[in-house]
């Protein structure tokens, strides 16, 4: 085999305004050629025209297509055959003279794109590549609206990349060589593409083998694929697995009838791993289980417009990836190229690429659009059939059909089955949003519910446990799985779990230096600026909704943990989506860099999205020195061996060191193991305190913030006067230089200038889900002698949960508040739960946290006391003041 690259300058032509010279591998954007972006674009379902405040903003744009030309010269030979490859494209016609070349393999926009142009050279030709990103005669809507094209994602860019070169072969020679482990044999396909027929010797050799293989074939012309099914692989042969890339490499030679000469030769590297189903419907690798912690690409590359086609650049990503605890990558709706499978195999990193397909309403039920997908999924399957990495695919993300287009997915499902049945597949992720559950033909289930029951803690709109159920770490999906399990018993983990959205950090635009420019976070920058938020509390708010964000993701991780049915979760996201309204969800930025904070050190997200955990259960976080810390102790233990030991519970404070030991346990590899109950007395906890309970066994370590609370009497005489509104008593005691506690019900009827406030940050983004009220959480004075006597940090912790949910006031302006709500960068309104001021001539406490109802919460009642005793001290001296006609319109 010979290769010649094409690489270089290429002619580009038609439409006239995009003429001139392109360089290649590359883009129509990389090479500053196209339109101004001002949307709307392909895949935005809308929009104005002007700046784009939903997505980054491409420098240049272009969809339909253009015409790349360059002369070659190659001289033909009788026993030789030319192949034009280029790596990734997205729809390409091929001619040479004028004279159009067949595609050798169907083409896909996930798999390299073969042309043989043999008969069709004279030695000094002009190649003429059509390149069309407007995907003529495919499923344009479903694409367009795919991360493998849409502009909120790696943008719709026209162009070659990757490898772009002439192939040349004999006139006999080795078209594909498959190799698929499965047990503790070797099934080899090798597919050979004679030109006049061929005899002669196949040599197949591995270093995993028992032995080599050699026979003799004789082939009638044509593509021919010859199979060998029960390859006996040694007993020492390594193993592919979680984190350990071991390769093994298969060499396959075709000789002539006598003599030493190879004709054609191929190497292929490729793993021994088994991954599938245990009986209990359970995701298993090489016969163990295991805890998928997955993480959603979205193809989000915005320095470049499209994914690195390099093997360095995906080590670089799935090492950023794994920093954090992450063993599965799914693709959302689009595949990566080989480099990405190659790196993975290294790394033993697991992936699940998608089809180019997100159609919410009706996928497959057009003719074309079903044709193209089955030609997408089959040359996938054999185009990534080496790679050990490769271990799930979907048909694309939330697909939603009537029941032509089930009937369809059912026999792509068998149709995968037949290509490669090494491999797991499911006909959606998230397929009907889980309103439907699973279709028979699933051998997973990867959805954000299953019919009415929750598969993870948070939706839009605020929906899930943790903004509707007093927190504790008790909270796992055993119901839903029970429900699940009553009709399937197929693998399940929860999809796009998170969603928890962080401010975003204006820093990150510089970094902004490629194809796309930040016009959105632009935007967003200079509203923060109009609001008058200085830079200082512009950056203690996104450290604050990043711890936020970082405990609801420990709850959704610790909950599947304690789910012991369900075999993992895959998160959404690790990564800021720049796109969908500006979806800042991540712990990395755009371009996945752990971002400047120390909530987003890889080492605090891996410490819960780990295989192996010892997990204390409990009802609540929150307690008073009168009762019991009591629960139960799980491990979770989903490494390769068991944890063995003593495992040791304490329970550290200012003053108090508690610990039980549970003897000399086992915890087997593969189980949620119960080692039984534990009480702590918590009568020696002196004062309020945030307390340490920690658990450790084998070296395998977890911990859990307590809070514990000493309960007084909390008098009914005070030296102010507590108000539910602000009634004419209010007004006088103010006249008169007197203090006002003003704490009305926290209710839109009491409180009309509010809106609902939530635990967590918002989900996802305002601008795609806009119906939730956009709060992010609570920005708390810490240091205030207010909480002299309340231990909190400045950011929202479990602690708060009762209070957190309750209302925030919009202020007419921005006053400094002993607790700001902190709103999306959406509305950006200047909000409050807790302040205080001068208001007539006296002193008032402004609070629409309802504590008199929420007594039932110890947590409540310390805090409420905290106030009375902050207000009858000497130290409530607000310096800012507020008109009474100010107040009156924000408390009925």
């Amino acid at each position: 085999m010979k290769e010649v690259a094409l690489t270089g300058s290429w002619r580009v032509e038609a439409p006239a305004d995009l003429e001139g010279t392109i360089l290649l591998p590359g883009t129509l954007d990389t090479n500053d050629l196209g339109h101004e972006d001002t949307g709307p674009s392909v895949g935005d379902g809308g929009g104005k025209s002007g700046p784009i405040a939903w997505r980054l903003t491409r420098r240049h744009t272009f969809e339909g297509t253009v015409t790349l030309s360059r002369p070659i010269r190659l001289p033909p030979r009788p026993d030789r055959r030319v192949f034009f490859e280029v790596e990734r494209a997205r729809r390409l016609t091929v001619r040479v003279n004028e004279q159009t070349a067949g595609s050798y393999h169907p083409q896909t926009l996930n798999t390299p794109h073969i042309f043989e142009l043999t008969d069709l050279l004279t030695g000094d030709d002009l190649l003429e590549v059509d390149s069309d990103n407007s995907y003529q005669g495919m499923p344009h809507d479903a694409i367009v609206d795919s991360s493998t094209a849409t502009d909120h994602t790696q943008t719709n860019w026209n162009g070659l990349l990757g490898a772009i070169r002439l192939r040349v072969e004999e006139d006999t020679f080795l078209d594909r060589v498959l190799v698929y482990p499965h047990g503790d044999t070797l099934a080899v396909c090798v597919q050979i593409d004679s030109l006049h027929g061929f005899h002669g010797r196949l040599r197949l050799s591995s270093d995993a083998l028992t032995e080599p293989l050699e026979e003799t074939i004789d082939l009638e012309p044509g593509r021919r694929t010859l199979t060998w099914s029960n390859l006996a692989l040694q007993d020492r042969a390594g193993r592919w697995d979680e984190y350990q890339g071991r390769l093994h490499v298969l060499s396959v030679e075709l000789l002539a009838e006598k003599g030493p000469q190879v004709l054609s030769r191929s190497r292929v590297n490729y793993g021994i791993r088994d991954f599938g189903t245990d009986g209990d419907g359970r995701l298993v690798l090489n016969g163990r289980a295991f805890f998928l912690r997955g993480e959603a690409n979205c193809a989000e590359f915005p320095q470049t417009g499209f994914p690195p086609m390099d093997v360095g650049a995906w080590i670089r990503i799935l090492d950023a990836y794994r920093a954090y605890g992450v063993n599965t990558v799914r693709f959302h709706s689009h595949c990566p190229p080989e480099a990405a499978f190659i790196a993975a195999d290294r790394l033993g990193m697991m992936m699940q690429p998608e089809l180019s397909h997100w159609d919410c309403h009706h996928a497959f039920q057009d003719d074309a659009g079903y044709g193209y997908y089955r030609t997408e999924l089959e040359q996938t399957l054999l185009f990534l059939a080496n790679h050990p990495s490769f271990v799930m695919l979907t048909l694309g993300n939330e697909l939603s059909a009537d029941r032509t287009g089930h009937e369809r997915m059912a026999s792509l499902i068998e149709d995968a089955h037949r290509i490669d049945g090494t491999r797991l597949y499911a006909d959606s992720s998230n397929p009907h949003y889980g309103k439907l559950g699973s279709d028979e033909c699933n051998d997973v289930y990867t959805a954000e519910a299953y019919k009415e029951h929750d598969l993870r803690c948070c939706y839009a709109n605020m929906r899930g446990s943790t903004n509707t159920v007093h927190p504790g770490t008790a909270h796992s999906f055993e119901e839903s799985m029970r429900a699940f399990r009553r009709s399937r018993k197929v693998p399940v983990y929860g999809f796009e779990v998170g969603q928890y959205e962080v401010l975003p950090d204006f820093r990150e635009i510089e970094e902004f230096t490629g194809v796309t420019r930040p016009d959105n976070y632009l935007m967003i920058r200079d509203r923060v600026r109009d609001s008058r938020l200085d830079q200082d509390t512009w950056l203690a708010w996104i450290a604050a909704t990043g711890e936020l964000s970082l405990i609801c993701y420990r709850e959704e991780v610790e909950s599947v943990l304690r789910t012991p049915a369900m075999s993992g979760l895959s998160l959404l996201g690790l990564q800021d989506f720049p796109g969908q309204g500006t979806a800042l969800v991540g712990m990395m930025d755009a371009h996945l860099l752990p971002k400047r904070f120390p909530f987003a050190r890889p080492e605090r997200f891996r410490a819960f999205f780990t295989d192996r955990l010892p997990l204390a259960i409990m009802d609540r976080y929150a307690y008073t020195s009168q009762e019991k810390l009591s629960g139960r102790v799980r491990v979770a233990n989903y490494g390769r061996i068991p944890l063995r030991g003593d495992l040791h519970l304490r329970l550290s404070g200012a003053g108090i060191q508690l610990e039980r030991v549970m003897a000399d346990v086992t915890c087997p590899v593969g189980e949620l193991t119960d080692l039984g109950r534990f009480d702590l007395p918590l009568d020696q906890v002196q004062g309020n305190q945030r307390c340490l309970l920690s658990l450790e066994i084998d070296g395998v370590t977890n911990e859990y913030p307590i809070w514990v609370y000493t309960e007084r009497n909390q008098s009914t005489s005070h030296d102010f006067y507590e108000a539910r509104h602000f009634d004419e008593e209010a007004r006088r005691v103010l006249d008169h230089g007197g203090t006002v506690y003003l704490s009305p019900d926290s209710t839109s009827q009491a409180l009309p200038r509010s809106v609902q406030a939530h635990f967590s940050t918002d989900f996802w983004s305002v601008g795609t889900f806009k119906d939730q009220s956009g709060t992010m959480g609570q920005f708390i004075q810490a240091n205030h002698p207010l909480f002299a006597d309340f231990p909190t940090e400045e950011h929202t912790d479990w602690q708060w949960w009762p209070m957190a949910s309750q209302r925030a006031i919009i202020l007419p302006e921005r006053y400094q508040s002993i607790i700001t709500e902190m709103d999306s960068y959406a509305y950006l309104r200047p909000m409050t739960q807790l302040l205080e001021c001068r208001c007539g001539n006296g002193r008032l406490l402004l609070s629409s946290l309802g504590l008199q109802n929420l007594t039932r919460y110890p947590e409540a009642r310390a805090l409420r006391q905290s106030i009375y005793d902050y207000l009858g001290s000497g130290r409530f001296q607000p310096r800012q003041y507020i008109d009474p006609g100010v107040i009156a319109g924000l408390v009925a």
